[in-house]
């Protein structure tokens, strides 16, 4: 068989709900005009099957991490599986992705588990996910303006991570970047990535659901391209998390992957990573997926508790999202809540929620192992945590747990739970600092009292 060029690849919008839809890529489009359904890339799998499954093993450990720039990147060295016929070019890239995944042997210990691994996905450019779809969609932008397309400028909702990966990715290409943000839920230390990347910043006087009403409705126009997870390029770029995992744990599949959910694109897009590495012989079994949200908005774990089951045609209700610690979920109207159901349906899943003293317990317990959890990996531990104790996750299987940012994002949480001021919270973790007179005799009283007399 003749393995397949670059020029033998390519991939297409088409509507993910079923109707005979198909767009290039270069389209600007989000929605089925027949139905007004989402948008899913499809792939010429039967040309990518020109290669073998060792072969695109080879290929992608031959690139990982190093090689001619861009793939060295851990979405730009599964190129062939994410946007095919883009020029390398306009490939935008900031090294994205090539995370770490840490082995959590105490933390798996303690919660009476045997395998427990971390996917330290804000370990990236701008400390999030998000940087490994943005880095497609802007690259594909970049591509269209090549073109002759008036695209004027790039523009999302977001509730912080979101929007420092627009920001970033635009400035790299010089393409104009504007974010909404509900005003008042967003950290410092996210607001003020977008602030320095020269954004147009929008704080808006309403709640993520409001800010993606109103962005909705400013890219109706073609002239300004929607950036968020309802824009399936995103997706692309998010579907190498699963292909990196396998890799790393010696092309294999774990037995859980556990990952926090607010909007749901990054769930679809995990499952849609499994599946394609399924499909194409690089696995042969798939993980089960676990989506984890805040109890405080958690309108997926709520449709399918009322439905007593995880299906794609599972109807999900908008809910007012309360306020949450992990405020980058604190999303009451998921837009890809149908394709985060497919995945959870294709790969047997389930969801799972977490309160405020869970997901902040857990962070904490994650942290004595070495982590540094952010709010929103702490709701997907949380839900390990409470499915360990349940015996629904057995002590010997391998589980993997999606970290979406970097935990000195949301400092203002850490030690808001050191110091015991979050509010409604009793923090059983807490460590805070000891205050002692500059006295040798003190010193080692208090290492005494913490670890005991010699």
């Amino acid at each position: 068989m003749k393995t397949p060029s670059a020029d033998d690849l390519s991939a297409w919008f088409r509507c993910a709900e079923g109707c005979d839809f198909r767009a290039p890529l270069t389209e600007v489009i989000y929605r089925c005009p027949r139905c007004q359904g989402l948008l899913e890339v499809e792939h010429d799998l039967d040309a990518l099957r020109g290669r073998s499954a060792a072969e695109w093993k080879a290929l992608f450990e031959g690139r990982f991490r190093g090689g001619n720039w861009p793939f060295g990147s851990g979405v730009w060295g599964k190129k062939e599986w994410v946007y095919p016929q883009l020029a390398v070019e306009n490939v935008v890239s900031m090294y994205e992705g090539g995370t770490p995944l840490i082995r959590l042997d105490r933390y798996a210990s303690e919660i009476g588990l045997q395998d427990v691994w971390l996917k330290e996905c804000g370990v990236t450019h701008t400390g999030s996910f998000k940087d490994l779809g943005m880095t497609v969609l802007v690259s594909a932008v970049k591509e269209m303006r090549a073109r002759g397309v008036p695209i004027r400028a790039v523009a999302c909702a977001s509730t912080g991570d979101t929007s420092a990966a627009l920001a970033a990715y635009c400035a790299a290409s010089g393409i104009p970047s504007v974010v909404l943000l509900p005003r008042g839920k967003v950290s410092t230390a996210q607001l003020v990535q977008p602030v320095s990347n020269g954004a147009l910043v929008l704080e808006l006087d309403t709640d993520f659901d409001g800010c993606m009403r109103v962005v909705q409705d400013l890219s109706r126009t073609p002239e300004i391209y929607l950036a968020n997870s309802m824009n399936s390029l995103r997706i692309e770029g998010q579907k190498t998390v699963a292909v990196e995992v396998v890799q790393q744990l010696g092309w294999t599949s774990p037995d859980w992957v556990i990952i926090p959910g607010g909007n749901l694109g990054n769930a679809g897009a995990l499952g849609k990573g499994f599946l394609m590495l399924r499909d194409l012989g690089l696995v042969d079994r798939l993980p089960r997926l676990v989506v984890a949200q805040a109890e405080n908005a958690n309108p997926l774990y709520r449709a399918v508790k009322a439905a007593g089951r995880a299906a794609a045609d599972v109807p999900v209700e908008s809910i007012q999202a309360r306020t949450t610690l992990a405020s980058a979920i604190q999303i009451g109207a998921p837009v890809s809540a149908k394709r985060a159901l497919r995945a959870i349906e294709a790969l047997d899943g389930l969801v799972e929620q977490a309160s405020e003293q869970e997901l902040a317990d857990a962070a904490a317990r994650a942290d004595l192992s070495g982590a540094f959890a952010c709010p929103h990996t702490g709701v997907a531990l949380a839900a390990l945590e409470k499915l360990s104790a349940r015996g629904v996750i057995r002590p010997s299987e391998r589980v993997v747990v999606i970290s979406t940012a970097h935990g000195l994002k949301f400092s203002d949480f850490k030690v808001g739970y050191h110091e015991g001021t979050l509010p409604g919270l009793a923090p059983a973790l807490r460590n805070p600092p000891v205050r002692l007179p500059a006295t040798l005799a003190a010193v080692q009283d208090a290492v005494a009292a913490r670890f005991g007399a010699r």
